[in-house]
């Protein structure tokens, strides 16, 4: 059962602008396992506006808003497959199981302009 979708679209270029105005901004928003991931990559913008907008979407998905859990609370993770996954700790954790969900779906993609996230949050029926 659906519990709740969210979706979040970040405009790359001005994603760069902050993350270049306010360095410190990658370490407060993404773990290190999300900022050794995108390392390799030369421009990493990207991938890291897609992280962001993870984040966002699940907040929507939960019906809460910024500041209701820390940005580190959730992150993405790629399976061996390459699919993208969600982890869901702290607070955010705590939201979700109040709300039931069981399950996260999620979709990230990046066009040269454009990173977007979808999240489903799920309850598995018994």
């Amino acid at each position: 059962m659906i519990i709740g979708v969210g979706v979040d679209a970040v405009e790359i270029d001005r994603f760069r602008r902050s993350l270049e105005r306010t360095p410190s901004m990658k370490s407060r928003l993404f773990t290190s396992e999300e900022l050794e991931y995108v390392e390799p990559h030369d421009d990493p913008t990207a991938s890291l506006a897609a992280r962001f907008a993870a984040r966002e979407a699940v907040m929507k998905a939960m019906g809460v808003g910024l500041g209701a859990f820390e940005f580190h609370d959730v992150w993405v993770q790629r399976a061996d497959s390459g699919r993208p996954t969600l982890v869901v700790t702290g607070r955010a954790e705590q939201i979700a199981n109040e709300l039931g969900v069981t399950d996260w779906h999620l979709s990230i993609t990046h066009t040269d302009t454009t990173a977007i996230a979808y999240v489903i949050a799920v309850r598995s029926l018994p």
